[in-house]
């Protein structure tokens, strides 16, 4: 779909994360007031859009939302309390960023946040709620971003390309350069290539 749409009556938050299954990088959330005199046209699941489109709605979310607050859980903090759990606190740093405080919040998917505001999960909400739509784009954009600056860091590794998900190209750097204090070290194909070089 093209436009999804609020249909919720009180000041709500959108809710969605990006970055669960890579094997580098932080965790990233974002959370949205939607301004309903505002609309936007053309907001979808930030996955079903093309890098050029969601460039292109990035400002304009920011420029139109009543509010909006862009989060992330570090690598560290994914190795410590789990990929789940840290996905779960980037989204709650994302609605506690908020300067404008929510009535009800909306979460993409069936787990949600520990928060002290009404809280509801949708499976597939960022396909079928405008505010959890724009979240998923800043969250991707901001992500996708960080990914370009790990390769200008670390130009030996494509992240601007495969954005440190375990592609056959990212396998193949891992292997021939080792991981990187950027990488997840308790993702599993990070984790075996450590235990090796501790042997």
């Amino acid at each position: 779909m093209s436009e999804s749409i609020d249909i919720y009556p009180v000041l709500t938050a959108g809710v969605d994360e990006v970055g669960r299954g890579p094997l580098a990088g932080p965790v990233v959330a974002a959370a949205v007031i939607l301004d309903p005199d505002r609309p936007i046209e053309g907001l979808a699941d930030s996955k079903k859009l093309s890098e050029k489109k969601r460039e292109y709605l990035y400002p304009i979310i920011i420029e139109r939302a009543l509010s909006y607050c862009v989060a992330e859980a570090s690598v560290e903090e994914i190795d410590d309390i789990n990929i789940l759990q840290a996905s779960l606190l980037a989204m709650k740093r994302a609605i506690e960023g908020l300067d404008v405080k929510p009535e009800h919040v909306l979460v993409d998917g069936n787990k949600a946040p520990d928060i002290r505001i009404s809280v509801e999960t949708i499976i597939k909400g960022d396909s079928k709620i405008a505010s959890i739509s724009a979240a998923s784009i800043l969250a991707k954009v901001e992500r996708d971003r960080m990914m370009v600056e790990y390769h200008n860091l670390y130009p030996d590794f494509s992240f601007h390309q495969h954005k440190a998900y375990g592609s056959r190209q990212h396998m193949a750097e891992l292997q021939e350069h080792g991981p990187l204090p950027v990488h997840r070290k308790t993702f599993a194909p990070v984790r075996r290539l450590l235990e090796a070089d501790s042997e």
